[in-house]
């Protein structure tokens, strides 16, 4: 929230249009993944036999490298942030969500 408040105020006069989007997209992710790692600390507390400890931690760890390339991009135009950065935490995002099914299917079975 305060990363958004900041864009919405103290960038205004700074971004363009482009940089805008993106810095909105960047808040976006980030608040879905956070409330992603909220639900993995929510399972964790009612299923204590299963970890999901490699879940969380890819989830933070996604959202600095997706969010914050997308914040970096949105800031600075970096070119390397626009191709290089986001498809890796997005990847990161795609096996982190997998592994959190993965986990609690497999915990269950």
């Amino acid at each position: 929230m305060a990363l958004g408040a900041f864009g919405a105020h103290s960038l205004k006069n700074i971004l363009d249009e482009y940089g805008k989007s993106i810095y909105e997209k960047a808040v976006h992710y980030q608040m879905f993944h956070t409330m992603a790692l909220f639900a993995v600390g929510v399972m964790q507390h009612f299923d204590k036999e299963t970890s999901f400890s490699i879940a969380g931690w890819g989830f933070f760890i996604g959202i600095l490298l997706f969010s914050g390339s997308l914040y970096l991009l949105a800031i600075t135009r970096y070119k390397m942030a626009r191709s290089h950065y986001p498809l890796r935490g997005g990847c990161l995002s795609y096996w982190v969500w997998f592994w959190m099914v993965w986990t609690l299917i497999k915990g269950h079975l």
